[in-house]
Order: C-alpha cells, then structure tokens, then sequence
C-alpha cells in the first residue's frame, strides 16, 4: 500500500517530462488579489498524524509479516489529544481553514457499532476549528477503511457503499451541522488503476509486493481476502471502481440528507498530463484515471483537486524532465504551474467551482517549498483571474507526518515535528503561504520550459520504494 503523492512522485522522477504549459483562455482584467472568502489553509490526514488508530486497515498491514511498511505509525504526531494545538498553528500562520479527516476504524470499530465518543471527538474537533475563525473542511474517508470492512473484501465488496452511505450518514447527523465543506472520499481515482502508471518489471513487483502483504493480512485475520482502502494491487479493478462511485454517490446522498446546504464533493489525485507531439497519449490517460470521477463530480458542489506533479505524453509514452529542473527527495521535477493546469482541466469537465484540497512538496529543503508556494499561487490566481471559480487552497502538509510506506522520511510539512516531544516547529515556509493571501498579484510571468525529449532509461529508482 502506498502513498499516493510520494509514490506518483517517484513514478514521474523516472519517467516524466515538459513541455509547454496548456494553461490559456479568454483574459479577464486581473483583481488584485484572491476572491473575498476564499479558503486559505493547510491539511492532514487522521491515520498520518493522529497516532494510534489499532482499529484501521493500515494498522493491520503495517503489522503484516511480510510488510512493505518501512516502519509502523505508532503515536505519530499524537494529534489526537493535540489537535488544539494544530488548529493553534494553522490560526497563527494567518490561514482562515483547516482540512483534515475522520477516522472510520474509530467512528466504527466494530460493524454496526457506532462510538459517540469518538463521534464527540470530531464535533470538539469541528468546534475548534469554528472558535478560533477557522472554517472546517471535512473528509469523510482518507483511505484508511476499519479492519472489519478490509476483511470482508473492503471496495469489492458489494455492501461496501451501502455501508459506507450508513456511516457517512451517521457521522453526518452527529458532526455536519458544524462543517463547512465536506468530501466524501480522497484520491479513488487511482485506486485500481496504479498499474496504468507503473513501469514494466517494478511495476510488477510492487504490485506483487503488495499482494503478498495483502494475503498475510487476510491470514493473520482468517479471511479469504483483506483489501485495505488504499491498495497498489486490486484484484477486479472495475468492481472496485464502480463500488467507490456508488459508494460516493450515495455517501453524498446521505450527508444532504442530514444537511441538504453543506456542500459536498470529492477529491481527486490529477496529475498535470500534458501533450507532446502528434498522436499523444494524454488523452487517452486522462480518459483511464480521471474522466469517470469528473463526470461524477457534476453532480457535486465542487470538485477537490490534489496535485503534485506533472507528466508529459507523446505517442509511445512518457518523456524526462528537463536537465537541471529543480527536483523533490524523490527526485521529480518541481513545477509550479501544475497546479492551475489541473484547476482549468477539472473544472472544463466538470463545470463546478474548484477546491485545492492538497498542494505541495516532498523536500527536506524547505527553500524549494518557499519557491513554490508564491510561484504556484500565481498561476492559480491567473486562472481565477480568467474565470474558473476557485473555492480555496489547502497546502499538504500542516507539519510532516507518516507517510504511508514510506513512514516518516518525506518531509510535505509548513512544520517540523518532533516524534518524541511532539513540538511542532514552524519552517520559513509556513510564514510564506501566511503571508501569500494578501502578497499575490495575477502577474502575467514567462516560464522556459526546456523541449521533451524521449526517456530511455531505466526505471531503477523504483527499486527503492519497496522490501
């Protein structure tokens, strides 16, 4: 199982490239800064910072033996006894909203069993966010699944969104009077479907990898198949697929009903594709990991948006990065108008306002994550400014967290975390995005993109990612 965002990463380190940006339209006259109440704040994940979550499916698999884990959770960064101080730094960094998630496993540790204390955790969690001016934007479902729904088959099985309709709905009734902006589930375009951006022979071993971890689990739990909520190797994609589009169509169903004025979406992983040459494949990729959730999402009041990188088709596959691009830890290129490509891409198809629900970097040099930040923000304001509906920006991460199999190496945070004393610490950054709200103009920049070129080298970085 692994981290979308770091793993994607990785993939485009080896195999992505550039050419020139698509972003265009009809230029409006440029507002000096960013809509009045649009959403300025930063994002985490309940199973990567709250430390503890015994009753997720991630917890089963990094205990799995075999593992492809580098190392288990455990407190993390202990966020669930120091969430007020989270929502401290977010209120003191000047952003005015806070993302972050409920934890199934621990709404619904056992089938049919629902905690009202966990469920008052949330709602103290949601008042929080309220006292202190910050408006809550709420994911339902971020990844982690409860170790009950896994072991009887997770996505494939056909109750799955029936189920996850009941506990949407419950923790709705309890929770969404509060909310500002819900989702129901984070990145399930890619679930599935991985293998169309995996390379040849690693591919095959991480999915295998997987697998294997996949089936000690299920022994470990005496079930024919454990399939946690977010898997690289899925047996029967397209009955996972179709479950997950149920599953939000009637999650969403069951959160308006509670609360029909909340607003609702989804939130997808977009990678900046982009065309090089006659014949590309960027649409027909496209068409394989996004168009069915976009297509989807007309029916919501937004669409969440999660990018990190770019890559670049021609008619074979995917060309390099550009000699001397600045690079992430993981070695793919940083590109600052991926992130506004992707916002004029989702909402051409969609037609509904846009939310950044994730944006950022995988780099212990937080210098790069200053440059980017304002280097970004200025092509999504150039966007606005031609007149795609941009509800909000969340930078990924508040503080550097556990990243899925890659434990806590990658470093997305605005802060530093220390895993023994929990103290976060602010990096420059931070002070960068708290200052962005008011410093950015729609400045009409030229970027030199370098031409594509093919890559015919080996995919060895891969190797790495995991045992």
């Amino acid at each position: 199982m692994l981290d979308r965002r770091t793993f994607l990463g990785a993939v485009a380190a080896a195999t992505a490239g550039a050419v020139t940006s698509g972003a265009a339209g009809a230029q409006a006259v440029p507002r000096p800064r960013f809509p009045k109440g649009f959403l300025w704040g930063a994002a985490t994940a309940a199973y990567q910072v709250e430390g503890n979550n015994v009753g997720s499916d991630v917890w089963a698999m990094e205990h799995a033996r075999p593992t492809v884990y580098m190392e288990p959770s455990g407190d993390a960064a202990n966020s669930f006894a120091l969430w007020p101080v989270d929502m401290d730094l977010v209120k003191s960094l000047g952003l005015n909203s806070y993302r972050f998630s409920l934890e199934w496993g621990r709404i619904e540790p056992a089938k049919g069993e629902f905690s009202v204390a966990m469920l008052d955790h949330y709602k103290a969690m949601i008042a929080g966010c309220r006292a202190r001016g910050l408006v809550p934007v709420v994911t339902f479902n971020h990844f982690t699944t409860p170790v009950w729904f896994a072991a009887q088959g997770g996505w494939s099985n056909p109750e799955a969104p029936a189920l996850f309709a009941r506990y949407c709905e419950r923790a709705a009734r309890h929770l969404a009077a509060g909310i500002g902006y819900a989702t129901t589930l984070n990145e399930p375009n890619l679930t599935g479907v991985l293998d169309l951006v995996l390379p040849g022979d690693i591919g095959k071993r991480l999915l295998g990898d997987d697998r294997t971890m996949q089936e000690a689990a299920a022994r470990a739990h005496g079930v024919a198949r454990f399939l946690p909520g977010n898997p690289l190797y899925v047996a029967d994609p397209q009955v996972v697929q179709k479950h997950l589009l149920a599953g939000h169509k009637a999650g969403c169903d069951a959160i308006k009903a509670v609360r029909p004025d909340l607003p609702v979406g989804v939130s997808l992983a977009i990678i900046d594709d982009q065309a090089a040459g006659e014949n590309s494949l960027r649409g027909a990729m496209r068409d394989k990991l996004y168009r069915a959730w976009l297509e989807a999402a007309r029916g919501d009041d937004f669409i969440g948006v999660q990018n990190y990188e770019r890559t670049i088709w021609d008619d074979k596959g995917r060309l390099p990065a550009p000699k001397g691009a600045e690079t992430n830890d993981a070695g793919a290129e940083i590109y600052p108008p991926s992130l506004a490509d992707v916002v004029r891409y989702a909402h051409e198809v969609t037609r509904v306002p846009v939310m950044v629900t994730e944006h950022g970097v995988n780099s212990a040099d937080d210098r790069k994550r200053q440059r980017l930040i304002p280097a970004a923000l200025a092509e999504l304001k150039r966007a606005i400014d031609d007149g795609v509906p941009v509800l909000g920006y969340m930078h990924w991460s508040l503080i550097d967290n556990y990243e899925w199999v890659f434990g806590y190496g990658p470093r997305f945070g605005l802060c530093t975390l220390d895993r023994t004393t929990f103290k976060r610490t602010p990096k420059p950054s931070a002070a960068v995005l708290g200052r962005s709200r008011n410093a950015i103009r729609s400045e009409r920049c030229i970027l030199t993109r370098a031409a594509p070129a093919r890559n015919a080298g080996a995919f060895f970085y891969l190797l790495s990612l995991s045992r």
